[in-house]
């Protein structure tokens, strides 16, 4: 009678809290109308209500977490990147500047290239939008549309206006970047992201490898891969792993947030090494793979712990074609453990966010890539490298294969030469913060003797940057020498010649034949 009796109170319990959380929905949505309505009755100017509205969602959205957003049904070309690694444009990547939108890069056999477009090419208008003080949104809104369609683009090269029609086509992004084999019959494939069919894509060139180079080793690169599609993860753990092996588990709210994904298919690979690499940037579907490999202790990772990715979007379809991707569960790997890293709940109770140190993949080997504020940063900062690399290729039709360029004494001499030109003057950061410790300290009226010291000790932070290029010469071939290479063999060929460089890759091949 007692255990009937609580049942009882406890259904009662949940029927109120559901009553009331309905009731508080209803009652905020009633104020929201009425303050719309409100404005519209009683502004003094005409107000633009699908931007207000747009506006308010996306702000409300934000505050739950950066990845549940509102797809209006005009950027069904960005739904269609996201799910199937696809969009209609013209396959450029565009870079703001000094106030302009620029070509960054240009993706090979893509329209963009095919019609002659260079890095460095500014865009002055496109499709009858005036591009001065654009940013690269609106600008790449502009550019991507219908595959089939043609729009008209104007833009500046050297001082001269060129018009060109364009056709945009449907640009499909390769799932692998870039494969090859290293030695010793060690394969290595940089996978870019999962999507639709993007397993299939890495099968393809892994079972390629094996058949025509024999590997039986093999280094997975996701480093920088931000996620995806959660089946394509399961079909590449798969690969490695037995059927019916549990991979990962979501758990949410509903009922048809929880699920237990297995793999579906005997393994293909099953008893081929394994390391795979990650960083601070590999999320998600790259937290899956790699967490669920090391759990089942299957694989090697190194690198640095992962992003912590750990919630699951489902998109739904809503009112008059739009979409919302919505975060329904979190992520959790064989040993039960979330990748999650941080709690966005504690935003709504007012709490500050913090990334929990459990949260994302802890390499087996960690290694860090840390950046430095050498001359390298200054160059790069100041578009240094992207300017020479485009006169470069200006002045030289061809240049030796990827794997084979190098920079050579004279051709970094030219570069010295530019930078004469450009003004270029070489600051240490230690040098500008003690600039600005000087100036504090003239301020404060510091002892005379100790602010002589400072200025003192000032010139021994400034250094020649033809002397500070030498002591960092490798830094400078490979960021230069690899700025260079896009412009001739484009994103194929600049992974082949960054490998040379890849500290990391050397540590995983030592890895992988112990």
């Amino acid at each position: 009678m007692k255990k009937l009796l609580l049942i009882s109170l406890l259904l009662l319990t949940i029927k109120l809290l559901a009553e009331t959380q309905t009731t508080r929905i209803d009652k905020n949505l009633t104020i929201y109308t009425d303050v719309m309505r409100q404005l519209d009755i009683n502004y003094v100017d005409t107000l633009n209500y699908d931007d207000l509205i747009e506006t308010s969602i996306n702000y409300m959205l934000h505050k739950v977490d950066p990845y549940t957003t509102y797809i209006p049904k005009r950027e069904d070309d960005e739904l269609r990147r996201m799910t199937q690694g696809k969009y209609g444009g013209i396959g450029s990547i565009i870079m703001y500047r000094d106030s302009n939108v620029y070509v960054n890069e240009l993706y090979e056999g893509m329209p963009a290239q095919e019609a002659g477009f260079l890095p460095g090419d500014r865009f002055v208008k496109v499709d009858g939008m005036d591009c001065k003080g654009k940013n690269t949104k609106e600008v790449s809104e502009k550019l991507r549309g219908k595959s089939g369609t043609t729009i008209e683009i104007v833009f500046e090269r050297d001082s001269q206006l060129i018009t060109k029609q364009v056709t945009r086509r449907d640009i499909h992004l390769p799932a692998v970047g870039y494969a090859c084999v290293l030695q010793d019959s060690i394969g290595y494939i940089l996978f870019n992201e999962f999507t639709s069919n993007s397993a299939q894509e890495l099968l393809t060139v892994l079972d390629g490898m094996v058949q025509s180079n024999g590997i039986k080793r093999l280094i997975l690169d996701l480093r920088g891969n931000g996620g995806g599609i959660i089946d394509e993860a399961i079909q590449i753990v798969s690969y490695f792993v037995n059927k019916d092996t549990e991979v990962v588990a979501t758990k949410g709210k509903t009922e048809r947030s929880n699920n237990s994904y297995k793999t579906q298919t005997s393994p293909i690979f099953p008893d081929m090494p394994l390391v795979v690499m990650v960083n601070g940037q590999s999320a998600s579907a790259s937290e899956i793979v790699s967490g669920a490999l090391q759990d089942l202790k299957r694989a090697t990772i190194i690198g640095e712990r992962t992003f912590g990715k750990g919630l699951v979007q489902n998109i739904r379809p809503i009112a008059y074609g739009g979409h919302l991707k919505v975060t329904t569960s979190k992520y959790y790997l064989p040993s039960g453990r979330c990748i999650q890293a941080i709690d966005y709940a504690e935003r709504q109770r007012g709490h500050e966010l913090h990334r929990d140190t459990a949260g994302g993949i802890l390499p087996d080997v960690i290694l860090t890539d840390s950046q430095k504020l050498d001359i390298t940063y200054n160059l790069y900062r100041d578009h240094l490298f992207f300017d020479y690399a485009n006169l470069y290729y200006k002045q030289h039709p061809t240049i030796a294969p990827a794997t084979e360029f190098r920079l050579t004494d004279s051709d970094l001499d030219d570069f010295c030469q530019f930078l004469d030109k450009k003004q270029f003057s070489y600051e240490t950061e230690t040098g500008r913060h003690l600039g600005e410790l000087i100036k504090m300290a003239k301020q404060e009226d510091i002892d005379s003797t100790l602010l002589a010291e400072l200025e003192a000790f000032q010139p021994r932070l400034s250094e020649d940057y033809r002397t500070a290029i030498q002591r960092n010469r490798e830094e400078v071939e490979e960021i230069l020498g690899g700025e260079i290479i896009k412009r001739y063999y484009y994103h194929h060929g600049y992974y082949a010649y960054m490998l040379r460089y890849d500290k990391q890759i050397q540590r995983a091949l030592e890895e992988i034949v112990r």
